[in-house]
């Protein structure tokens, strides 16, 4: 939302009102609160009239404040709000209350609040002003004319914040943008929609954005929040809302993995999917004619071609037309659900069906719902229906509890047949002319729908299926949906360009909290030629999860040629073998924050030549991928410093430097970290199984004295580099292992602990 008219004046019919100066502090336990008129006070007189904003500052946790700028207080408080730890919010709708080991502190001139190495200084003298300082180090600014209360020419009434942003200083984040990766000079708002890869609009919307001057900061308001990043004011990010409160959160890192670490800490942490889920899933695709022998001739002809295949999903005609969902097998396509289902895993991939929140009118659950009261009404108590997706389809209101466990129950029938999983698509497209059953604001449920809608089916998994099993594949999200592993990157082109926006949402998203991501390989909409395919598979199988996918033509890949077979069989082994290191990679993603594929400025946020990377990626901490976005197979990329290893052919490139290539169909620049160990598993056939039977270590360029710890499942290797000599160690006694570097390898026997490799001349 935009205001200003050029620097000095404001867009005709917009008034502001500013906070000039502090007329009191009063302190709290571990929070500070203070007055601040709008207008200077000269006399008595100026206290007589109005706005003055009350300003709170409250702490979390430790390097994470809150600061809640309030105009009236007497709103009717209403949901929902996003779970945010260590919150407990006051009944009369007031400002989060905290209770941390923040500390207060005054001068002649400032009030002080300070949450571990952060702190929020308030200006009591002098012009107004807002400090967030780090060590001493000041990380951003509410100047002068920041902070307001504005209205436009409706009157309609906004909170604003501007944060100064440094000189170089880069913003990241803002959820799964599809534009150029460095947010710097966009406009974004904050508002779920359908609207592809291809355009401004998003189906996963964060107020959340990362800096690399070791800050981030989230705004605590899950409806619409417009973002003016270094755009309306070229100096500062400016975030506005439309209500009497407005509150957001500055992070300290100081380096962007710190800064997801709080992040998720404050917001969520993404649960773990299961080790299955990394293989390759193939699906039905969105319009095409299937039944079960088309099904069962994919799974067989996926065998037949040594091509293993983890998961089969089916879209979205296992149900009859018109009736989605009513969560019922098509009778004149599928008659024997069970057996089918029985059948079809009998041959090894587990099995995901496509849904989505809405009922359409013909579906037998439409009467039902509505019947119950399970569907969202318009004010007038009628259900809100239109046509745009399904004929007279409605929205199931998740705020109700009732309705959640009647929903619930329908997926519950399907896990009982043998399905394992969901596809939860949709979510997007939520009207604001309602009323919800807790009563909650439809502008502030527009997105959090998405949050209540995949927690619900993430619980039943959770229920039925076991913490360690439940994992969807979802399109729609909000700050906080990290916590519901996958999320995949909607409806994309086949072009070379859609795989390229798509690249840059999915690290856009992961810089905004969620661990895990795919997209469409070959892409969505239209069918790819044959090497576009094969190009995207190379990506595809390189990222935390992967999945064929498209809108009316099949995915298979024998109908693009035999060399896709080919190249599908290479990249998916190659996967399958690095599931050691993918997986502890998962597993940071759950334990920290810290996303499996992770832009550059995530792992080398000291160097420049980061910033701005958004066609390269890390996989994990030490591999580095850049896909090839044409059909020769040419490709630029840029290497940091040091020595890094090409893990496909051997060979090293040393940087900091950019570095151009050709690769055939079955390569890929996947590059080793100089000093990394990758644990390359001894399977290729299948993503879950013992990462440590047969592992091998495989060291990259470690330097003399150089130690390196390698997690692999319940056991831990040390691997050290004393002069020529390479030793390694496991914790446990475990099943044969080995250790390889510079081409040469040696292995040790069942229960031994110790290896030792020579090095030989300066390849290693």
């Amino acid at each position: 939302m935009k205001f200003t008219d050029g620097y000095w004046l404001l867009r005709e019919g917009v008034t502001a009102d500013c906070p000039r100066e502090v007329l009191d502090v009063t302190e709290g336990p571990g929070t500070l609160e203070l007055h601040a008129p709008t207008h200077p006070v000269r006399h008595r007189g100026d206290l007589l009239k109005g706005p003055v904003v009350t300003i709170s500052a409250q702490a979390p946790m430790p390097d994470v404040i809150g600061v809640t700028f309030t105009h009236f207080e007497g709103e009717e408080p209403r949901g929902p709000h996003f779970e945010v730890a260590g919150e407990v919010r006051r009944s009369e709708g007031g400002p989060p209350e905290r209770h941390s080991a923040a500390q207060t502190s005054y001068d002649d001139d400032h009030a002080t609040l300070t949450s571990g190495a952060l702190s929020v200084r308030v200006a009591l003298t002098g012009p107004w002003g807002i400090d967030f300082l780090a060590h001493g180090r000041t990380l951003t600014t509410s100047g002068t004319k920041a902070m307001g209360i504005m209205r436009d020419a409706t009157g309609a009434h906004y909170l604003r914040e501007q944060l100064g942003l440094g000189v170089g200083t880069s913003v990241y984040g803002l959820g799964e943008r599809f534009g150029p990766l460095v947010k710097n000079g966009q406009v974004v708002d904050i508002w779920n929609a359908d609207g592809g890869t291809a355009t401004e609009q998003a189906y996963k919307n964060v107020p959340f954005y990362l800096t690399d001057a070791g800050y981030g900061v989230f705004v605590d308001h899950p409806g619409k929040v417009s973002f003016e990043v270094g755009s309306e004011a070229v100096s500062r990010v400016q975030f506005s809302v439309e209500s009497q409160q407005l509150t957001y959160y500055v992070i300290y890192g100081p380096t962007p993995k710190e800064i997801l670490r709080k992040y998720t800490a404050l917001t969520g942490r993404p649960a773990l999917p299961p080790a299955w889920s990394f293989g390759l899933w193939l699906s039905t695709s969105f319009t095409t004619s299937y039944d079960e022998e088309t099904v069962t001739s994919f799974i067989e002809g996926m065998r037949q071609r040594e091509l293993p295949l983890s998961v089969f999903h089916f879209d979205c005609f296992w149900m009859r037309e018109f009736n989605w969902c009513d969560f019922r097998w098509d009778p004149r396509v599928f008659p024997d659900p069970e057996g089918m289902l029985a059948r079809l895993k009998a041959r090894g991939p587990r099995v995901c069906v496509w849904i989505n929140p809405y009922i359409a009118q013909r579906s037998p659950l439409f009467a039902e719902g509505r019947a119950l009261g399970h569907l969202l009404r318009r004010p007038d108590g009628s259900v809100w229906q239109w046509d745009l997706w399904q004929p007279g389809m409605a929205l199931v209101d998740f705020t109700s509890p009732a309705a959640r466990d009647w929903y619930a129950s329908k997926l519950e029938a399907l896990l009982a047949q043998g399905v394992d999983c969901f596809k939860t698509d949709f979510g997007e497209r939520v009207p604001v002319d309602v009323a919800y059953a807790d009563g909650s604001d439809p502008e502030r449920m527009h997105n959090y729908y998405a949050y209540l809608y995949n927690r619900t089916v993430f619980d039943v998994l959770r229920k039925h299926r076991g913490e360690e099993e439940a994992v969807v594949f979802a399109r729609s999200a909000t700050a906080g949906s990290q916590r519901f592993p996958v999320h995949w990157g909607g409806d994309c082109e086949s072009t070379y360009e859609a795989m390229a926006e798509s690249l840059r949402g999915g690290l856009s998203l992961g810089l905004s909290g969620f661990g895990f991501w795919s997209h469409d390989i070959g892409g969505f909409e239209g069918t790819p030629t044959p090497a576009l395919f094969k190009r995207w598979l190379a990506f595809g199988l390189l990222s935390s999860h992967s999945r064929l996918h498209g809108s009316s033509s099949y995915r298979v890949p024998w109908l693009f040629d035999e060399e896709s077979v080919d190249v599908l069989r290479e990249f998916t082994r190659l996967k399958l073998r690095l599931m050691p290191y993918l997986y502890e990679a998962a597993r940071t993603a759950h334990s920290e924050g810290v996303p499996m594929m992770r832009a550059m400025v995530l792992e080398f946020p000291d160097d420049p030549g980061c910033a701005h990377l958004e066609r390269q990626y890390m996989l994990g901490p030490d591999l580095l991928v850049a896909p090839v976005f044409s059909d020769e197979g040419d490709v630029s990329y840029y290497v940091p410093e040091g020595t890094w290893t090409h893990f496909l052919s051997g060979r090293t490139v040393t940087g900091p430097r950019w570095v151009r290539e050709r690769h055939g169909f079955t390569s890929v620049p996947l590059l080793v970290r100089p000093g990394a160990v990758i644990p390359v598993g001894a399977v290729d056939d299948r993503p879950d199984y013992t990462y440590a039977d047969g592992v091998t270590l495989r060291a990259y360029g470690l330097e003399r004295g150089d130690q390196v710890t390698v997690p692999v499942g319940d056991v831990t290797y040390t691997v050290v580099r004393e002069g020529d000599t390479l030793r390694a160690s496991c914790s446990a006694p475990t099943a044969p292992w080995g250790l390889a570097a510079g081409g040469r390898e040696v292995r040790a026997g069942t229960g031994s602990g110790f290896l030792t490799l020579e090095l030989r001349g300066e390849s290693e």
